[in-house]
């Protein structure tokens, strides 16, 4: 509390294009990266034309690291995003993708995906396999999708209870070998480092008492609505130098949105308190003249662990208010008026750190 009265005078300026080392990767990412998500089409079918004018405005406007997966839109993300990398230099930008997905074609209606939420994509049905078979497919599958024979970063995907259940423990004995191959990639420099993405926060503690992950990429939480990790799990990772990637900083949709509008937290219909929290926050965003997506985007980034945050992008325009977004300047007070009104936990870090 004291860093921050003496911070009160003052205004927080981030540079979207400043760059932190992940974890012990010595990998260097921007503070502001592209989610690829959007581009395989989840929320609403997205033209070639537009796919290509936002990723052009990314590159163009500074941004040099990609987030995709096998998983968005049945690789669909990864065609698109390959086709824009494969024009630039390579060793000018970080790309990270996903494992645990191997794909084959669907036999089916090609406009039906059992299970699948996502609107459009590709017509291939995935199976889960976390093997070093598995996770060996996975990557070479990607490498031909995106057209790029190197990708950076390699991020275990969606292995919990919500989309394995019961089968939690088998699909980790199962990860044993494939921990095994990407030690032997990171170690043979096929790639730079590989971490475990998470959607449900309880999975973090086990990755890090079974495994030696270089990062987390955390699609939930540690938000500006949620800061659950600060207290225990995100020491435990300072202490295994793991470094973390926040990949929804707009808690899927509502912190861009709004409590006015119709939105998601955590790709679902917000409850009446994470509305009643949205709109208490947007409250004292107005009082101080700050916007609710810039607070959003910068608020991560206080943590010292933390990277990166690489929001899903659709459209041109949204590139170019994010990069606003996070240069926009905040003043201390803002922070502060927060933790006091219960809305932010009172630990949470909202001034730049040296380290």
């Amino acid at each position: 509390m004291e860093k921050i009265s003496q911070a009160c005078n003052s205004q927080i300026n981030m540079n979207p294009l400043d760059k932190r080392f992940l974890g012990k990767t010595g990998v260097k990412l921007p503070l502001l990266g592209f989610g690829g998500a959007p581009l395989g089409e989840l929320f609403k079918k997205v033209t070639l034309f537009q796919v290509e004018e936002t990723l052009n405005q990314a590159y163009d406007s500074g941004i040099r690291y990609f987030d995709t997966a096998p998983w968005y839109g049945h690789g669909l993300s990864e065609h698109r995003l390959g086709y824009m990398l494969r024009q630039k230099i390579r060793s000018e930008f970080i790309l990270s993708s996903k494992v645990g997905r191997v794909y084959s074609p669907f036999k089916g209606d090609s406009t039906v995906f059992d299970g699948s939420p996502w609107i459009g994509g590709l017509p291939f049905q995935c199976c889960f396999d976390y093997s070093s078979e598995g996770l060996e497919r996975s990557y070479i599958d990607s490498t031909l999708r995106l057209g790029l024979n190197q990708i950076d970063l390699l991020v275990i995907h969606d292995l919990d209870h919500g989309y394995h259940g019961k089968k939690v423990q088998q699909k980790l004995k199962e990860l044993e070998s494939g921990i095994e191959w990407l030690n032997k990639m990171k170690a043979s420099g096929l790639i730079k480092g590989f971490g475990a993405g998470i959607n449900d926060m309880q999975m973090m503690p086990v990755f890090m008492e079974l495994f030696d992950l270089d990062f987390f990429l955390v699609a939930m939480p540690y938000t500006l609505l949620d800061q659950s990790p600060l207290e225990d799990i995100l020491p435990a990772c300072k202490k295994r130098e793991i470094g973390i990637i926040i990949g929804s900083p707009y808690s899927s949709g509502i912190l861009a949105a709004g409590s006015k509008y119709e939105s998601t937290y955590g790709y679902a219909p917000p409850n009446h308190e994470i509305l009643k929290k949205v709109k208490s926050i947007e409250s004292i965003c107005k009082e101080y003249d700050v916007p609710l997506k810039a607070a959003s985007l910068q608020f991560p980034l206080f943590h010292p662990l933390v990277a990166s945050v690489i929001p899903g992008v659709l459209e041109k325009e949204e590139v170019l208010e994010n990069i606003q977004m996070i240069r926009h300047p905040i003043p201390a007070e803002f922070w502060l008026d927060l933790k006091n009104s219960g809305l932010l936990h009172p630990e949470a870090p909202v001034a730049l750190s040296d380290e």
